[in-house]
């Protein structure tokens, strides 16, 4: 099943300095509960949230050889989610799908002071010209295992098992949270609101620091 077949969910810039967000993120390692385990992390509700960067710079890159920019739902819908909640996309491109295109992209994305987390939408299937997991690995030093799980599970209420088609996967690189979104505007939507909109902000401040 290629990743287009999670269209089943229902029908069918400019640069701004987000690494001063950085600079004063970073500190010493912290955001754990005193047991000092990621789990404990994720219940210090009193500390949770002090390093969010509450002004994202997103870059979103839509993996596609048959869209423009000018007609990308799932880009569209990407950028609609972050921009509601007061965040700014700050790069905004569309490429074909090719492993080097993939790469190159999100590598030099990753490395602007402008960019916060990288969300890519398409090839994330299982057809020959689905390569967008293997290109983004090569650059990801860790991986969010838990995105693509929670993302799969959110899925299934609405496609059911044409689930296990879809590879969405997430990671660091460069102090940078990765997603890697399918090419559905719907899968697109699902995932920037219910999770990346969430928990972006406080994983790119963990990220950023040192």
């Amino acid at each position: 099943m290629s990743e287009h077949g999670h269209d089943g969910i229902g029908s069918a810039g400019d640069s701004h300095n987000h690494r001063e967000h950085h600079d004063g993120q970073r500190g010493n390692e912290g955001g754990r509960g005193e047991t000092g385990d990621d789990h404990g992390e994720g219940h210090d509700h009193d500390h949770h949230h002090d390093h969010d960067v509450t002004d994202l710079g997103v870059g979103v890159v839509t993996v596609s050889t048959s869209r423009s920019i000018e007609d990308d739902p799932a880009g569209d819908a990407i950028r609609d989610a972050f921009e509601e909640e007061g965040h700014q996309i700050t790069v905004r491109e569309l490429i074909d799908d090719s492993f080097d295109g993939v790469q190159s992209t999100v590598n030099r994305l990753v490395d602007r002071d402008d960019v916060d987390i990288v969300v890519t939408t398409g090839g994330t299937g299982v057809t020959p010209d689905d390569v967008t997991v293997e290109a983004v690995a090569d650059l990801m030093h860790k991986t969010l295992p838990g995105f693509g799980e929670l993302f799969r599970r959110l899925s299934y209420d609405e496609i059911g098992t044409r689930v296990v088609g879809t590879r969405a996967t997430a990671g660091i690189a460069d102090h940078t949270p990765v997603f890697c979104l399918p090419g559905s505007e719907n899968a697109a939507r699902l995932g920037a609101e219910e999770i990346l909109v969430p928990e972006a902000p406080h994983l790119a401040g963990l990220a950023q620091r040192e």
